[in-house]
């Protein structure tokens, strides 16, 4: 089987949906290239943030849910890992001065959005080859962020997990990283497992719902999702996505993850140029769309 070929995005719950909208688009200068619903519940928005176009790799979204807070912990991604241009790491540092303080490691800057979704920034990281820049950002293009490098995941007992992402996804497993998480890497991209020390998460806002990885096409998707089947994973049916097609499965130390393909990308429902300039419902949706509107709270976003 051809391994997945890395992330293709994060998916995260927040609070307030303008908070996200500012934090995100304002402050990070990632476009906000969707403004859709959730599939499942469309009482609730669906954010997509990326770079210009949304590249794969490049995407993380956002649910809205207003009230509550989730608990970062034990079966969840704790860290999302960023890729900043080589030398930007000052120009991220006087930028982001009220919310960040330095990574764990040289040349990286940990910065939580507002609800406790923890980025790691990373400075001169390899990969992004494949970024298109926003010419709208708030952010000079050569400060820009390149999508992600890695995530974070937080594991009770990690050796199931790595089994996984090795014998059924074809993650390489990098054995010498003077690292003390277990590194598994697909291309340029790595999933980071780290022992469990705070107990259960708890889902809600301030929480990641799920991390997607890469499928080439549709036909690469089958084959994942059929090696999975063969072991007995309790794999999802294909599900459409509009922008991408999805399966889901919960590996074994309880983080939700999916396979998303490539094809058929954010332009297939509105132009490049105007990206998430309007509320796109899933077709299945469209016939309540008054009603969702208006239930719906107005949302106002940078427009460079």
């Amino acid at each position: 089987m051809e391994p997945v070929l890395g992330l293709h995005h994060m998916t995260a719950i927040c609070g307030d949906a303008q908070a996200n909208v500012d934090f995100h688009v304002d402050l990070l200068g990632l476009r906000p290239i969707k403004l859709t619903v959730n599939f499942d519940d469309p009482s609730a928005y669906h954010l997509y943030y990326a770079d210009a176009v949304g590249t794969p790799g490049s995407v993380i979204t956002f649910f809205p849910y207003p009230g509550g807070r989730g608990r970062s912990g034990d079966g969840q991604v704790v860290i999302t890992h960023l890729r900043v241009p080589a030398g930007s790491l000052s120009y991220w540092q006087d930028r982001l001065a009220d919310v960040a303080a330095p990574g764990a490691e040289d040349g990286t800057l940990d910065v939580a959005d507002p609800d406790g979704i923890l980025y790691r920034l990373h400075e001169g990281a390899p990969g992004g080859e494949r970024f298109v820049p926003w010419a709208g950002s708030p952010v000079p293009v050569e400060h820009q962020i390149r999508g992600m490098i890695a995530v974070t995941l937080q594991e009770p007992d990690p050796t199931p997990t790595a089994f996984v992402l090795q014998q059924l996804l074809g993650f390489d497993h990098d054995g010498d990283d003077p690292r003390p998480e277990h590194v598994f890497r697909a291309g340029t991209d790595e999933v980071l497992l780290k022992g469990g020390t705070k107990g259960r998460g708890n889902g809600g806002p301030g929480t990641v719902h799920h991390i997607a990885f890469r499928a080439r096409d549709d036909a690469h998707h089958a084959e994942i999702r059929r090696i999975l089947v063969e072991n007995r994973v309790g794999v999802t049916e294909v599900r459409d996505r509009d922008y991408f097609h999805s399966i889901y499965f919960r590996e074994p130390g309880g983080v939700l993850f999916e396979i998303a393909t490539d094809n058929p990308g954010f332009a297939i429902d509105e132009p490049v140029e105007s990206l998430g300039a309007s509320l796109r419902l899933p077709a299945m949706h469209e016939p309540r769309r008054a009603e969702i509107e208006a239930n719906l709270p107005p949302l106002r976003f940078f427009r460079g």
